[in-house]
């Protein structure tokens, strides 16, 4: 794996700013997963066609969300159910710039992702809807009684983001997933698993598209926040997950 750092170093970067101009809050999500042992292969073929986000020297930002839902778990439950309008709310950390965020992320029946976010205070990262200064962007933008949210999973991931070299998508690609169930206490990780995202505001050619489906990596609807529920949390409904699980473990994380 350590070959794969090499490589994004030989590839044009982009700044923060220069990525500010295709962040696509509104935009079409595809989802792709494979073993991340493949990450070296697919950044070789990429890497005069795309150009990698650089923060200060690093090519590899470290991520960690943390996941609110109801005491039920509603939002999961939407998810799992296959209820086209949803909604996800969670707090991030970006590690290399120090910026702390909630993030209300809604899912239209048309397929589309819609995000809205604000900046919060580091002290309120695990009790965001005590801070005063949340409360009117929960109350506006959260579908159900923002009170009733509660810590629910959180991961730790690592990030490398690309944009084509026209700025017409972006692509992140997450490995080292590590989960921690807040209200069981339960942990799991995916040190194997890579979760490619394709992100784009309408339907344009995408050359990562075309080779994923060279390597016959298929697109797959994945959540992370999904997968944490149902490997730290036994008690939650899974059955529509299962077949899911199943190719994750015997086709992507052995192989």
């Amino acid at each position: 794996m350590a070959d794969y750092l090499q490589i994004l170093k030989e590839m044009r970067p982009v700044t923060l700013e220069e990525m500010d101009g295709v962040r696509l809050m509104n935009r079409i999500d595809t989802k792709f997963t494979a073993s991340v042992r493949m990450l070296p292969l697919l950044l070789e073929r990429m890497k005069s066609r795309y150009r990698v986000q650089v923060v200060g020297e690093e090519v590899v930002n470290h991520y960690a969300t943390l996941y609110y839902d109801t005491e039920d778990v509603q939002m999961y439950v939407q998810h799992h159910n296959r209820k086209l309008c949803r909604q996800k709310v969670r707090v991030r950390h970006y590690f290399l710039t120090g910026q702390y965020v909630l993030e209300i992320k809604n899912k239209t029946n048309k397929g589309r992702t819609k995000k809205k976010r604000i900046d919060i205070d580091p002290d309120f990262f695990e009790r965001v809807t005590e801070d005063e200064r949340n409360v009117p962007f929960l109350k506006e933008k959260v579908w159900v009684d923002y009170t009733t949210l509660l810590p629910q999973v959180a991961n730790d991931f690592k990030r490398i983001s690309l944009v084509d070299n026209n700025f017409k998508e972006r692509i992140t690609i997450d490995f080292d997933i590590k989960f921690q169930n807040r209200q069981t206490g339960v942990e799991s990780e995916m040190p194997n698993l890579m979760i490619i995202e394709l992100k784009q505001d309408g339907s344009y050619y995408s050359y990562l598209r075309e080779l994923l489906r060279e390597f016959r990596i298929k697109p797959m609807g994945i959540s992370k926040y999904c997968i944490g529920t149902v490997l730290t949390n036994d008690k939650v409904k899974r059955n529509r997950f299962n077949n899911k699980f199943r190719r994750l473990t015997n086709k992507i994380l052995n192989n």
